[in-house]
């Protein structure tokens, strides 16, 4: 007996052994985080510390894509996958939890699942992924890809642990009456409006007073989700764990408690811009909050951070004079139309060139609506300091998650794992080209810097090469014929023999 005692002690000693040496992995997923908003990128109001530190202790991809838009961009990052297949990710509308009480949520939960299907024993997910491999998983936050989830969703996507918001709709409001936790409805004390404090645009004196009456509006959901988070790290600090965190900032309508130090007295901002700025400075704050919380637990050195976001930028701070919506040229009056018009700061009076001075915005498939950070941090294994001009997709995380926990099942993907990048090693592997669908029309970015895009409303193919035209300025289309044929051709493969395919159609769930 003793024997026996003996060998279970030294295989629970092999085991932890084995379990402390797997990296813990956070990703944070920014909401609506123009790259421009970053002072590492060049932003000149709003400091970022905390973010630009990960990127100087760490690794930042200089030509990192996600999707113009949330829903498809968390389904790609979830599932590995593209959003040009013919085979489109299942949605639902974003309202379904509206009224959601416990007497009604399983009717809800029920008519939900069935439009969404069981999901394929095949299918991989992030959340899986980590959990077989022995990982413990969390999702705090947003949750998932759009617009309404369910419980049986969540949990056939390997999370163990979820908190928070099951719709997208509900999610634009920052004062939320209840959460989701695990399935069970959570009520938010001090929390009574039942479109969780969602505000209005543009600024008007009635919106700014309907935005500042704080009854009903005790609890920020963003500081809550950090409690969540914190205690997350904490109370597994034994075991390896994959948390993702969806944030919320700095989606609008804006919304924030207070606005910060920084900008109280900062004449070159309205007072809604300055709300804007303190909701990309608290989302600053988390980093650093997250940061802190490894070091206190000694986890910083077998930590993972992986920094990036959604989409493009996208403006909550219009008002009457400075950005307007629809969004305008200041010096033309003429609407942009995100072709003959193209999008840019400075003709629409962006203080924040949000997208670093890129054209178009969020729903554009123009560099600004898909050009994102990305950024990783892993002590003593990425190279501090370093840059990477390898191309890389959202949808790439997913086969880099596998690498790293070791899981060798055989999946399908679209990404390519660029586990090599992180440790300073020529790739083995990289995209020929990289897909992305929009409300324009899909896009295609090559690994020299060609960029295909559509425009199938004008009926329109544009040709750009980035490295010297990131702004897209000069369609080089009739100048390089041949190119364009054949990168046109490899976009019609990609998106499986149809354009019409390739176009993302989640516009009207919005």
């Amino acid at each position: 007996m003793k024997k026996i005692n003996f060998f279970i002690f030294l295989f629970i000693l092999m085991i932890n052994s084995v379990n402390a040496q797997k990296p813990n992995i956070i990703i944070i997923y920014a909401d609506d985080l123009g790259i421009g908003m970053l002072g590492h990128e060049g932003q000149k109001i709003v400091t970022t510390p905390n973010i630009d530190k990960l990127a100087t202790d760490g690794l930042r991809f200089e030509q990192a894509y996600s999707n113009m838009l949330c829903a498809p961009a968390r389904a790609s990052l979830i599932t590995g996958l593209h959003d040009c297949h013919k085979d489109e990710f299942k949605i639902t509308k974003g309202t379904a939890y509206i009224n959601a009480n416990n007497s009604n949520l399983a009717a809800i939960e029920n008519s939900l699942q069935e439009k969404l299907g069981e999901v394929n024993p095949q299918e991989v997910f992030i959340g899986k992924i980590a959990q077989e491999m022995g990982y413990k998983t969390a999702q705090i936050g947003k949750l998932e890809w759009g617009f309404s989830t369910t419980n049986q969703q969540m949990k056939q996507h390997g999370w163990d642990y979820y908190l928070g918001y099951l719709d997208h709709v509900r999610a634009h409001g920052f004062y939320p009456p209840f959460l989701f936790e695990n399935g069970d409805i959570v009520e938010i004390e001090g929390n009574t409006i039942l479109n969780c404090g969602k505000s209005n645009e543009p600024e008007t004196e009635e919106h700014f007073k309907e935005r500042w009456n704080m009854e009903g509006k005790s609890v920020y959901s963003q500081n809550y989700f950090m409690d969540k988070v914190l205690s997350f790290i904490d109370d597994n600090a034994d075991n390896p764990f994959l948390l993702y965190f969806p944030t919320q900032l700095p989606h609008g309508p804006v919304a924030i408690p207070k606005v910060h130090p920084d900008f109280v007295n900062d004449d070159r901002l309205t007072q809604i811009e300055k709300e804007y700025a303190s909701m990309v400075k608290l989302l600053d704050d988390n980093v650093g909050q997250i940061m802190k919380k490894l070091e206190e637990t000694g986890l910083e050195e077998n930590t993972i951070v992986i920094f990036t976001a959604d989409n493009g930028h996208e403006i909550y701070y219009s008002k009457k004079g400075r950005v307007e919506k629809p969004y305008t040229n200041k010096v033309t009056n003429e609407q942009f139309d995100d072709f003959d018009r193209k999008y840019y700061s400075t003709l629409s009076g962006d203080v924040f060139d949000g997208n670093g001075g890129r054209a178009g915005l969020k729903r554009s498939n123009l560099e600004g609506g898909i050009h994102v950070p990305l950024i990783i941090k892993w002590p003593n294994k990425i190279p501090e300091g370093s840059t990477s001009q390898r191309l890389t997709a959202n949808y790439d995380i997913l086969p880099t998650i596998a690498e790293l926990t070791g899981y060798n099942k055989k999946y399908t993907t679209d990404g390519v794992s660029f586990y090599d990048a992180l440790l300073g090693e020529k790739g083995k592997e990289n995209h020929d080209f990289i897909v992305y669908s929009s409300f324009t029309g899909p896009t295609l970015v090559t690994n020299e810097g060609w960029k295909l895009r559509t425009h199938l409303q004008k009926k329109a193919f544009e040709l750009y090469y980035l490295p010297n035209d990131f702004g897209e300025k000069e369609n080089l289309a009739n100048k390089y014929p041949k190119r364009l044929k054949a990168l046109k051709e490899k976009l019609l493969i990609a998106c499986e023999g149809n354009f019409e395919n390739g176009l993302f159609k989640y516009g009207a769930q919005l």
